[in-house]
């Protein structure tokens, strides 16, 4: 593999940066040299987590340029992106070498229940698939478009087997990862001749905000520690450690996949 320095200056965009998966990989990656643009959403309670992040990537030595806000609102999408790209040109950069979707935020109320206001509604759904799903899309079109993402970029997202199995609650998260996948092959598909990558991640059950929100996740956990190969969960940083191997310019020809980095917990469920 090549060293540091193929990496050195290079800048990585994760939506989601605040904490779990993409926290952890900001953190691997300015360990690796690259500068970190990161998207959150996050209120006064939480940010001091969110300012040790950067604290870690300043201390590599890299930059941090973060941005508190919804990843869905096109307007500020489209500031964001602006000034990324005067970011970039400043650092003599001319694209964002790796982007990693990370965004868990979905409504985890059941399709049925006994009171109807208990229920999945419309409005539940349609912003659960827009943000853990679909909002993949108009982010990459936005780079696209800016000619900020270019031969050899790569792009990541991030599924789990709730995409294919059934969970309590999680039926509209579940929809959104299935979309997700989707949206992953056929951007792997469509930018294929700018040389770009777009692949995903499918981690084992991960101890993250994210899983402690689900209902019953106490179950989830011991049924995934019993099930591992290795006797654990997932940690964020295995797929951190993952992603900053894969970010080598040398990984240069795996796209549309989805790569499971859980120990082989998938294949004992």
């Amino acid at each position: 593999m090549s060293d540091k320095n193929d990496l050195q200056g290079k800048w990585a965009l994760i939506l989601g940066a605040s904490s779990g998966f993409g926290a952890a990989t900001a953190r691997a990656l300015s360990g690796r040299g690259m500068n970190i643009f990161g998207v959150h959403l996050d209120m006064k309670m939480s940010m001091p987590r969110v300012k040790e992040v950067i604290a870690d990537i300043e201390a590599t030595g890299s930059k941090a340029v973060y941005f508190n806000m919804s990843a869905t609102n096109a307007r500020k999408r489209a500031r964001a992106i602006a000034k990324m790209q005067e970011e970039l040109q400043t650092s003599g950069q001319e694209s964002i070498w790796l982007m990693m979707h990370s965004l868990a935020f979905g409504n985890l109320k059941p399709f049925i229940a006994d009171d109807p206001n208990d229920a999945l509604d419309q409005k539940a759904m349609e912003m659960t698939l827009d943000v853990m799903g679909h909002s993949l899309v108009y982010w990459v079109q936005d780079l696209v478009h800016k000619d900020m993402l270019g031969q050899g970029s790569r792009i990541w997202s991030m599924t789990s087997e709730g995409s294919h199995r059934v969970i309590p609650g999680y039926g509209a998260v579940s929809a959104a990862k299935a979309s997700l996948e989707s949206h992953t092959r056929q951007l792997a598909m469509e930018l294929g001749s700018r040389g770009i990558l777009v692949n995903c991640i499918q981690a084992g059950v991960t101890d993250t905000p994210a899983l402690r929100q689900i209902p019953g996740n106490e179950k989830i956990i011991e049924a995934s520690i019993r099930r591992n190969p290795a006797n654990r969960m997932t940690q964020p940083e295995d797929v951190a450690k993952t992603l900053a191997a894969l970010a080598d310019p040398a990984v240069s020809f795996i796209s549309g996949s989805i790569i499971f980095v859980d120990g082989g917990e998938e294949i004992t469920a």
